[in-house]
């Protein structure tokens, strides 16, 4: 399940462009998926979360702020996408504070996909369609958490991506 977030994201935009010459192109909006995320912040109520979700919150920020990146998306024009997600290779080193190394090992999954209406839609590892809203705002792309299929990212509130 941990793999699916990885596939959530994938979305990519077909570029459309007016047929009259001397015109700017026009641009789908949904083209500005294309290119590589990194997973940065994890946004919840703290109020309502569980233990868990906030500490899978404090140990994203703990990474993010070591420029460690766990989950990262490549978005793809061709609607192709790879995901690279080391969550799985986390280890918590509690003896002198609160350290988490950065994972050197991870798993990479490729998957197609398709997006409307701010929804993506692929078929995860379990052969199951999973649809996800996804909004994208400049280099910033939100996801709904709990849409999400993986323990610990699945409360509700937002994974937010950050474009390189």
């Amino acid at each position: 399940m941990k793999n699916s977030i990885l596939f959530l994201l994938v979305v990519s935009m077909i570029f459309s462009c007016s047929s009259d010459k001397g015109n700017n192109p026009e641009i789908d909006p949904a083209s500005n998926i294309v290119g590589t995320w990194d997973a940065t912040e994890l946004r919840i109520d703290e109020a309502t979360a569980s233990d868990n979700a906030i500490f899978a919150r404090e140990a994203l920020a703990y990474l993010t702020d070591q420029n460690c990146t766990i989950i990262t998306l490549q978005f793809n024009a061709d609607l192709t996408a790879t995901a690279t997600n080391s969550t799985d290779y986390l280890e918590i080193d509690t003896t002198s504070g609160f350290n988490i190394p950065c994972p050197t090992t991870f798993e990479t999954e490729s998957s197609t996909y398709t997006y409307e209406n701010n929804v993506v839609s692929f078929v995860n590892v379990n052969e199951e369609v999973v649809e996800v809203n996804v909004t994208i705002e400049g280099d910033i792309m939100l996801v709904d958490a709990a849409d999400l299929q993986i323990p610990e990212f699945n409360e509700s509130g937002q994974l937010v991506f950050q474009r390189r």
